[in-house]
């Protein structure tokens, strides 16, 4: 590999250890190279003050401003009872607001000296109120002065002064000197992007965008820096991801050709309904890949309750015809009972393989968790080395050691991102060759998401409902500001109860003793902060006394032991339970199509894809479903906002757009999907759309002609700084 040792060298040889050590701690920065890479957030006109009126309470804040005023009080305290407490208060302006400084004790000293009125200078702080007015407690500060005697007063003002992604270590201004000091290692930074390229798009070469954004002239130098480094962010992601679609495409898999006439056919041949258009061109998808010598990897992503078991299934059918096994791995265990009773049902005589009645063509589909009684385990397990079963669906029990199968040919892997790398890798090494892989998720993506968070995949999209589904009405009920709404709430699951229907109610806390014990852990700031979530036990109590009085109500949550659970659901299922009081364990798979109402308790307490989950629970028979999304967050509140914008739209890739704009990106590579950690700094996913797709092509195109980039060292080098040694398992386990 082809070393930069300038950029390469560790900053405590060149900052010195002490501030080294604040870079690693609080910021991750190692070398030269990552310092380097730590771009900017903003940019402060010299002389120009944040909007007083934006200052954010409660923020660390860089203001640039000029001293109107300092004074020097002396006062008498338990420290100093001969009146030789002191405290300097400075106030600030840039002309069209102000704001105060105060400095205590021993720290008056230096401000008083250096704070005179006239001077200009950097302060950071935290905003916070005193005496209903603005302030900054012992800020940091930074003197600015003109570097060169004969500098004037308007090109002083115009420069324009970087602000850092900084910690209350390390201030802006000591990381912009740190980078001024290891600014000149740029000029030897490898360019990752071939020169055809970046000459075809009229981009600015590396060493030079790194110039412009550290230290810009104009702001089109930091328009050329950014759209030039947000070339690099999406085309090196791409060709790590094209890579491993490359290396996928190398390995051998079994070709799995249904037989016809075999089970899929009988299969299709029962269906008491027709297939979407949308399912027939995604199970073609799926056909044509499975069909092929190297392995499918394939995201199928739909809308919840578009019908994704249904296209998995026949996928699992067509393996089963062609002579091999599947595997359904699924997060929770009450989603693989529901998920075996699903296909069971849905198989009808073909799934009883080798039982009496059953169907010449029908295979054997078991299920296997971890807490099975052992005969019903040893059962499962030889019908899978034998071939017996040739549909297995289980919880992770079915990755460990003991499991054998005869003939692995297709992994589906249901709502992906509760899964850990490890485990869906240690499923796929069971088979004697790669088997082939489908990963479902309810979850809808935007296109942009799914080209860099599972790129290594090809998509399918099942955007269209089946026949038979019906609305789902939202409304966000404002406990707190209108309790007759929530009584009204109760009234409507009676009355739905009272046609026949049933209901869910869904709280975020389950309210027994391990609850309680980390609730105690929780400190005193925590719990004035905020009350504690509802509990489904409690919860489930009030109604049964109170509002649902007479109502059959029981509750679910996932430390209840897997034999009750499923008796729970059975007997929901069965139209036993009027109102199930649960946790979000019923948040994907679980289908009964006679609950049509749904009440969420603490409904700020959930993501928007959580709660679009969640809603698609009801509304999956032929009667409208009602989803109420309680709160007693006030309206003003951004809680609120994304409670509302939930219920104006059923379009789940709308609402995982504003999710993610919301949450950030995440570092899009790692196991971390959300979050302030992201591996992007300057490219948005959903605002840089184009630039991703285009770079997927340019990157598709560079490893089809130099799979092990010989000729592009700048790249290899960009690509080993990206691909740490946990996110490179993290791709290779795909």
């Amino acid at each position: 590999m082809d070393l930069v040792p300038a950029l390469e060298e560790p900053l405590k040889k060149v900052l010195g250890p002490a501030t080294a050590k604040v870079m690693a701690e609080h910021l991750g920065l190692h070398s030269v190279g990552d310092l380097l890479h730590h771009y900017p957030r903003r940019y402060e006109e010299r002389g120009q003050l944040t909007h007083l009126a934006d200052l954010p309470m409660d923020e660390h804040v860089t203001v640039v401003a000029q001293v109107a005023d300092a004074r020097l009080h002396t006062f008498a305290s338990a420290k100093a009872p001969r009146g030789k407490g002191q405290r300097l208060e400075v106030t600030i302006t840039d002309g069209s607001g102000r704001l105060q400084l105060v400095f205590f004790g021993n720290g008056v000293h230096k401000p008083h000296k250096e704070l005179l009125p006239g001077t200009r200078a950097l302060f950071a702080g935290k905003v916070s109120v005193f005496n209903r007015r603005l302030q900054l407690a012992h800020p940091a500060y930074e003197l600015l002065r003109g570097e060169d005697v004969s500098e004037t007063v308007d090109s002083w003002a115009g420069a324009l002064i970087p602000i850092y992604p900084a910690t209350a270590k390390l201030e802006s201004w000591k990381i912009a000197k740190s980078i001024q000091t290891v600014l000149p290692s740029a000029g030897e930074a490898l360019d990752p992007l071939p020169d055809a390229l970046r000459e075809g798009r009229s981009l600015v070469s590396l060493p030079e965008a790194l110039l412009k954004i550290h230290r810009p002239h104009t702001k089109a130098d930091i328009t050329d820096a950014r759209n030039r480094l947000k070339w690099d962010e999406a085309f090196v992601l791409q060709v790590a991801l094209a890579r491993r679609r490359h290396a996928d495409a190398q390995l051998p898999a079994v070709a799995r050709v249904p037989a016809p006439d075999g089970l899929l056919t009988a299969f299709d041949a029962d269906l008491p309904f027709t297939l979407t258009d949308g399912q027939q061109k995604v199970s073609r998808e799926i056909f044509d890949d499975l069909a092929t010598e190297h392995p499918m990897h394939r995201l199928l992503q739909g809308e919840v309750g578009s019908g994704k078991t249904l296209v998995a299934l026949r996928a699992m059918l067509a393996v089963v015809d062609a002579g091999g096994q599947a595997a359904m791995l699924a997060p929770t265990e009450v989603l693989a009972q529901q998920h075996h009773r699903s296909v069971v049902e849905m198989m009808g005589e073909l799934a009883e393989g080798g039982m009496l009645g059953g169907s010449g063509q029908a295979t054997k589909v078991v299920l296997l968790t971890g807490s099975m009684g052992a005969a019903a385990r040893r059962q499962a397990l030889l019908d899978l080395v034998t071939g017996e079963a040739g549909i297995v669906i289980g919880t992770h029990a079915l990755i460990e050691d003991k499991v054998q199968f005869h003939d692995l040919g297709l992994v589906v892997v249901d709502e992906q991102h509760r899964f850990g790398v490890e485990q869906r890798d240690a499923l796929r090494g069971k088979g004697k060759q790669p088997p082939h892989l489908l990963v479902m998720t309810a979850t809808p993506i935007p296109r942009t998401v799914a080209m860099t968070v599972f790129g290594d995949l090809e998509t399918s999209v099942l955007d269209q409902l089946p026949a038979g589904r019906s609305p789902i009405a939202s409304h966000v009920v404002p406990s707190a500001d209108k309790p007759h709404f929530l009584a009204r709430a109760w009234e409507r699951v009676r009355e739905e109860v009272g046609n026949g229907h049933q209901a869910y109610v869904v709280c975020p806390r389950i309210g027994d003793d391990e609850d309680e014990s980390k609730k105690a852990r929780k400190s005193p700031e925590d719990e004035a902060e905020k009350r504690p979530p509802l509990a489904v036990l409690d919860v489930a109590e009030q109604l049964a006394k109170g509002p649902l009085k007479g109502l059959r109500v029981e509750v679910l949550h996932g430390r209840m032991p897997p034999d009750d659970k499923d008796a729970v659901m059975r007997r929901f299922a069965a139209g036993g339970t009027d109102v199930l009081v649960a946790t979000t364990v019923i948040e994907v798979g679980v289908n009964v199509p006679n609950s049509t109402a749904m009440v969420i308790m603490d409904a700020d307490r959930f993501g928007v894809s959580q709660l679009h989950q969640l809603r698609g629970r009801v509304g999956r028979g032929s009667a409208p479903g009602l989803c109420l999304l309680v709160t007693d967050m006030p309206e003003a509140s951004s809680a609120r906002q994304r409670l509302n914008a939930v219920a104006a739209t059923l379009d789940g890739f709308e609402l995982s757009r504003i999710d993610l704009e919301q949450r950030r990106e995440g570092d899009v590579l790692g196991q971390a999907q959300s979050g302030a950690r992201s591996s992007l700094r300057v490219l948005a996913v959903i605002d840089d759309e184009e630039i991703i797709a285009e770079a997927r092509e340019e990157a598709a195109a560079v490893v089809a002609a130099d799979p092990e980039l010989e000729h592009l060292p700048g790249l290899r080098t960009a690509l080993d700084a990206l691909l740490d040694e946990d996110r490179e398992q993290y791709l290779d386990k795909g």
